[in-house]
């Protein structure tokens, strides 16, 4: 069977299973370059022809035009589940892909807002009117729930009840997060400044951050926010100011803070724990041993027992 009519399968049955639009989006571009490269220099048309061979000379391709190690792994990834669909319709017996090995990663210093900067960033836009305060409330959330982009992005009115804001993660997992009382304020002022943009322009859209024509906020407009948020109080070039470093800053400061990392994994919506540590191994020393004097085991005994 044709390599790009089992890809047009494929992309339907990732459809069919309400994957993200992102893990769609790099699942097809992801092999569409590996089958038209296969094509352009194997001469390799169906899916019956690949073998590992073929597959470990597209990653050596890859590797040749200076790669990095964890887009290596993502064509992987994306390798891997294109072929397994293809075992799984019984088109191939085995999964090629299964025997390239992943590239040893490099662990770089993940570097995050600090304190100072987190607390400038939230101020970086006003309620002077409605965009100015969906931007300083979308800016507000990154901060204080860790949540994803486009996890952000499809939040709606009734995601949030009381002090609990529900999030449909990956997988359209459910998990809840609760809201700070600084959170709290902000959406109150930010709900009562969109009622009232809104309420003359017959725009009625239940998502919670809109354009100003009242369509769902797009990812590429909160990257915008947060590029835009970073220039007005001069985030230095070196730190990526985006709702990804909202997330590290997140992470780190709630173990700063004392929150268990077994909590932290469940409030940013990870699988395991593994995906969480590697968001903490970035941590300064300093605050590791600010960390560990604060809890000291003596000094948080209780003092009736001593």
């Amino acid at each position: 069977m044709l390599l790009k009519a089992v890809l047009n399968e494929f992309i339907y049955e990732c459809k069919i299973r309400n994957l993200t639009p992102q893990t769609i989006k790099s699942y097809h571009n992801s092999n569409n370059l590996m089958i038209q490269w296969l094509i352009d220099n194997q001469n390799i048309t169906d899916i019956e022809q690949v073998k590992l061979t073929d597959l470990k000379a597209y990653i050596f391709y890859k590797f040749d035009n200076n790669a990095k190690e964890t887009y290596i792994n993502g064509i992987i990834k994306t390798m891997r589940a294109f072929f397994k669909y293809a075992v799984d319709n019984e088109y191939i017996a085995n999964n090629p892909a299964l025997k390239v090995n992943w590239a040893k990663e490099s662990k770089p210093l993940i570097k995050t807002f600090t304190d100072k900067q987190a607390v400038q960033l939230s101020n970086a836009f006003s309620n002077v009117n409605y965009i100015a305060s969906r931007n300083k409330t979308i800016i507000i959330m990154l901060l204080e729930t860790g949540i994803r982009n486009n996890e952000l992005c499809m939040l709606k009115d009734i995601s949030i009840f009381d002090s609990v804001l529900t999030i449909f993660g990956k997988g359209n997992k459910e998990r809840q997060v609760g809201i700070s009382p600084i959170l709290q304020k902000q959406l109150i002022t930010y709900n009562r400044i969109k009622k009232a943009y809104f309420d003359d322009k017959k725009i009625h859209n239940d998502f919670l951050f809109l354009s100003r024509t009242g369509r769902k906020c797009t990812t590429n407009t909160i990257e915008n926010i947060m590029h835009e948020a970073g220039k007005k109080i001069g985030i230095d070039n070196n730190i990526r100011c985006s709702p990804h470093t909202c997330r590290h800053f997140y992470a780190q400061t709630m173990v700063k803070n004392g929150i268990d990392i077994y909590s932290l994994s469940r409030l940013l919506g990870h699988g395991n724990i593994s995906i969480t540590q590697r968001y903490l191994e970035s941590m300064l020393d300093k605050d590791i041993v600010e960390r560990s004097i604060k809890t000291s085991p003596l000094m948080n005994v209780n003092k009736s027992e001593c």
